[in-house]
């Protein structure tokens, strides 16, 4: 059996349903192809979605434990029950996913459900579940593989001990004392959700301060707030060996002064980020070759080596995050249609769902002393919001970095409530070319946590923060 289509899909994650619709929104016949029963990829079944689900319920029984009765709002038997929590998480996991099949559906996309590879440039083989296999004829193909979890020697996961963030998010009782290996956003977020919870959270990390990628401000502030919370960090420990012991686990590591330090606890989460994932794709069919970190590399139109060949998201270059993902999948359907889209990657905000949430976009000052681009910066902490404290939600700051000379924005980096949302502001302001004076002048409703954000502005034009 052989069907002919315009595009083919290898992936259904954010980036590959995305760029199906767009595709079939700009009339090409489209295909995807997905080797899993359930369409969404990482984020939906295992990833950003599974996990928010988490953090808000844990979120819950933290206020309900600790704040509530700074509300005058008085509970008593106060209990987890974990396997109700995983079954929410999942309700949201299955209704999301749905949700994607229906805009398969809605949009007239044809879904082959198995492992997809290459015959050659022009030809795709889907093996299903049954062995049948069927061809796919198509003048173009996307790879939106994504990635999996990473690991190196000595802390490989054994699925019941030592584990992934995938079995973390099905893990039906709440750890009493959780090793985390690496202070990135998945061991800090769900790290999070069992802190919340009662678990004493230990988390190894080989560089000096967690969250390494993002402003060293950042990280200072979200060690304060996780540490009142349950959280003990060891930095600058290089993990030498995991060990499951059967009803718990050992972790081995060399501290900054070279000595041997052991951690003991009942599980060990592997989070020291993620890996392209492009086993099976036969891409040595068609020439395509990966570089050193395992990635596929494109061009400035994200095509391969290869004409009619593309790929987006985790196997590519920039940020491993689904929004990216998303806009370059939209990006390939608009450049398939002769039209000229554009995609600003350093306008690409990251976010960490702890609370407060942390959220940045644009450049960190260790990146512009590193270019030596001269800058001033203006901060403004939550506390002196009427807004937070009305919410008690009254750590972190927003930071805002202008361009010493010509005021533009060039870096903006939060740690609020809200400021996954927050963050937006930020973005389009930057898209524009805003200056901080532009920033500081936009009137902003009162009281709202963005109030931060207009203070910051005035604080980097001049240092004439009104609150502080």
């Amino acid at each position: 059996m052989q069907t002919k289509y315009d595009v083919v899909i290898i992936g259904s994650g954010p980036g590959g349903y995305v760029c199906a619709i767009r595709c079939a929104q700009l009339g090409f016949k489209t295909a995807i192809i997905e080797k899993y029963t359930t369409l969404g990829g990482t984020c939906l079944n295992v990833g950003c979605i599974p996990s928010k689900a988490l953090l808000d319920s844990s979120e819950h029984y933290h206020n309900a434990a600790h704040n509530f009765e700074k509300h005058g709002i008085n509970l008593s038997s106060l209990k987890v029950d974990m396997k109700k929590m995983i079954e929410r998480k999942n309700s949201v996991v299955s209704q999301t996913c749905d949700g994607v099949k229906f805009l398969m559906d809605k949009n007239k996309i044809d879904v082959y459900t198995g492992v997809g590879s290459f015959v050659d440039k022009t030809h795709i083989k889907v093996i299903g579940a049954d062995k049948k296999e069927t061809v796919l004829e198509t003048k173009n193909t996307i790879i939106a593989t994504g990635s999996k979890p990473n690991f190196f020697p000595g802390m490989e996961p054994d699925g019941k001990r030592i584990i992934t963030s995938t079995e973390m998010l099905n893990l039906d009782e709440v750890c009493k004392n959780l090793i985390v290996i690496g202070g990135g956003v998945i061991g800090l977020e769900l790290g999070s959700v069992h802190a919340r919870l009662g678990a004493k959270v230990d988390v190894v990390e080989f560089a000096d301060s967690i969250i390494p990628t993002m402003d060293r401000t950042l990280g200072k502030e979200l060690t304060k707030v996780l540490k009142k919370e349950g959280f003990n960090f060891h930095l600058q420990h290089r993990v030498q060996g995991v060990k499951n012991t059967g009803k718990g686990v050992e972790v081995t590591a060399l501290n900054a002064k070279g000595e041997a330090v052991v951690f003991k606890g009942d599980y060990c989460l592997v989070a020291v980020g993620r890996k392209p994932y492009t086993d099976g794709l036969g891409l040595d069919k068609i020439g395509i070759t990966l570089d050193k970190r395992g990635m596929i590399e494109v061009d400035a139109h994200l095509q391969t080596s290869v004409a009619g060949i593309y790929a987006i998201g985790d196997v590519v270059r920039g940020p491993m995050l689904a929004h990216k993902a998303e806009d370059e999948g939209v990006f390939v359907a608009e450049v398939l249609a002769g039209q000229k889209p554009h995609l600003d990657y350093n306008l690409i905000p990251g976010v960490v769902y702890t609370w407060p949430e942390v959220a940045a976009v644009g450049k960190t000052e260790e990146e512009l002393t590193a270019a030596g681009v001269p800058f001033k910066v203006g901060s403004f902490p939550m506390k002196a919001l009427g807004r937070a404290r009305a919410s008690m939600d009254l750590m972190g700051l927003v930071k805002i970095i202008a361009h010493a000379e010509t005021d533009e924005v060039l870096g903006v980096h939060m740690i609020a409530a809200r400021a996954a949302d927050m963050i937006m502001e930020a973005v389009t302001a930057m898209e524009f070319r805003a200056s901080a004076e532009d920033m500081a002048r936009i009137v902003h409703p009162h009281p709202t946590f963005t109030e931060a954000i207009k203070e910051a502005a005035m604080d980097a034009t001049g240092k004439r923060a009104m609150h502080i």
